[in-house]
């Protein structure tokens, strides 16, 4: 900055030296006029530079500032979406074998609901079967009971029949006579005692 201050300086007094001086020739004050410019062009730049310095310093150095701390900013919220992306697939994969799980139980007791009903059924035919068979044991033991007294009537009447065919008064006379004989002494048993 020194080196600028110090050419600054020397372009001004010798463009006052030359304005004091007067004009000499054409060439001679075009080439001075051009550097009475040029003197003029550097000391505006070097007055803009001189004042101006420190702002664009602290303009550029908060830009800069705020650039990166837009850019930690930015590499923190990556860095969290980052962690967050591989959180939500952590969980996507728990949540696919929990799903894959939940089949799987599912499946399980579909099959042993399925196994349980089908047992039950059988259970439930097997006593029905039992059942039936008991049933149809009682039903022809009372068939045979039923066809047994019907025999034994049926046979009542045919022997009755029969007896009242071929039995005549002196065969019933001699029956009876028969049993009264048979049935005394039994009696006169029954009483000693």
């Amino acid at each position: 900055m020194l080196q600028i201050s110090t050419v600054l300086f020397v372009c001004i007094v010798g463009g006052l030296a030359h304005a004091a001086g007067g004009e000499h020739e054409s060439d001679d004050s075009a080439l001075k006029e051009t550097l009475f410019q040029a003197l003029n062009l550097a000391l505006l730049l070097g007055v803009l530079i001189y004042f101006g310095r420190k702002p664009i310093v602290e303009f550029f150095s908060t830009r800069r500032e705020g650039i990166a701390t837009e850019l930690s900013e930015s590499a923190n919220l990556l860095r969290l979406a980052e962690q967050r992306n591989s959180e939500l697939q952590l969980r996507l994969v728990d949540l696919n074998l929990e799903v894959d799980g939940i089949r799987e139980d599912a499946g399980r007791r579909a099959e042993a609901e399925a196994e349980r009903i089908l047992s039950e059924a059988r259970a439930s035919a097997e006593r029905i079967r039992r059942d039936a068979q008991s049933a149809v044991a009682q039903e022809l033991r009372r068939a045979q009971l039923a066809l047994r007294e019907e025999a034994a009537d049926l046979a009542m009447e045919i022997a009755a029949q029969k007896l009242a065919e071929e039995v005549g008064d002196a065969d019933r006379d001699r029956l009876v006579d028969e049993f009264i004989t048979r049935i005394e002494p039994n009696t006169g048993e029954g009483t000693s005692r």
